[in-house]
């Protein structure tokens, strides 16, 4: 389905303490993102910018949404080439550099999906849907820095797991 698909949100800052902005140190960073029917989000700066480390910053957002946007995709993928996933986890991480002026920008993301599938026959395909994914996310392809995939594949067995890594025979 082609088409133009929008999406609002309401960010409220709550981090008034009565001055204001009078002076950089004179306020907290605490803000509620709000979306109609969906539980509030509390978040905030990361904490080397005066955040509170207890709630989610605009990077770990970014990070989220790329591992994530991956994720779906990657599960369409797997059906479309006949792979089984049976569990799939991802410990994403991102690297985001200052530049010295105020600002800063990503210099990249790696994914890390661990994702196991039903059979070792499908391990190549598994591998390979990760390209296709990753042609498919909308996130991805908004970004303008790379998004790397470092993937492992599993395969259940009965009794346990045993590893390969993408693209390698289990």
């Amino acid at each position: 389905m082609f088409g133009e698909h929008r999406y609002s949100v309401r960010t409220t800052w709550t981090g008034d303490r009565g001055t204001g902005t009078s002076g950089y140190r004179d306020y907290d960073r605490a803000v509620t993102i709000e979306i109609d029917g969906k539980p509030d989000l509390l978040a905030s700066a990361d904490k080397p910018f005066r955040g509170d480390p207890s709630r989610w910053n605009p990077e770990d957002l970014l990070v989220s949404a790329l591992s994530e946007c991956h994720l779906l995709s990657y599960l369409h993928a797997c059906v479309g080439a006949g792979v089984v996933v049976v569990a799939y986890e991802d410990d994403a991480s991102g690297v985001m550099v200052e530049d010295g002026t105020g600002g800063g920008a990503f210099r990249e993301v790696v994914l890390r999906p661990r994702v196991t599938v039903a059979d070792s026959s499908m391990t190549d395909a598994a591998a390979a849907a990760h390209a296709q994914a990753n042609a498919w996310c909308f996130i991805a392809n908004s970004v303008n820095f790379p998004v790397r995939h470092e993937a492992t594949i599993l395969v259940a067995a009965p009794g346990g797991l045993s590893a390969a890594r993408a693209g390698e025979p289990a």
